[in-house]
């Protein structure tokens, strides 16, 4: 029986994707990635122990939910899933509205996106043993 906690990451960007799962996907933690949010939403019934996701999603001519839309999805369905939101940008009403909904946490996708990611896991879930 495995201890690793299982870990979503939600983002149409393949490298960010990759990264993520590269750096934590290991004996502490199961990294599963999807593309949108959709996926992710129809896998909630594996019971991931935290979801990192996307807020901006883009699929050419295709409308597909935003990352606030997912969340309130994850929220009707898991509401106990701690979900940390991604976003390219750093608006103030953006985290603002995140916050009031019960975003876990927000991490903006630059140079420190990593450290900053391991930094609200552990916080989050705990230390890996």
């Amino acid at each position: 029986m495995s201890d690793r906690k299982l870990v979503f990451i939600v983002d149409d960007d393949p490298f960010i994707n990759q990264l993520i799962i590269k750096r934590f996907n290991s004996e502490d933690y199961l990294v599963e990635p999807f593309e949108y949010g959709e996926e992710c939403i129809e896998a909630l019934d594996r019971d991931p122990d935290l979801i990192i996701l996307d807020y901006y999603f883009f699929k050419s001519g295709e409308k597909v939910l935003n990352g606030m839309e997912v969340f309130d999805r994850i929220r009707e369905q898991k509401p106990d899933v701690p979900v940390i939101m991604l976003s390219g940008q750093d608006r103030g009403d953006v985290v603002l509205e995140l916050a009031r909904k019960g975003i876990d946490d927000y991490v903006i996708k630059d140079n420190s996106l990593i450290s900053n990611l391991e930094r609200a896991i552990s916080e989050i879930l705990g230390k890996p043993e």
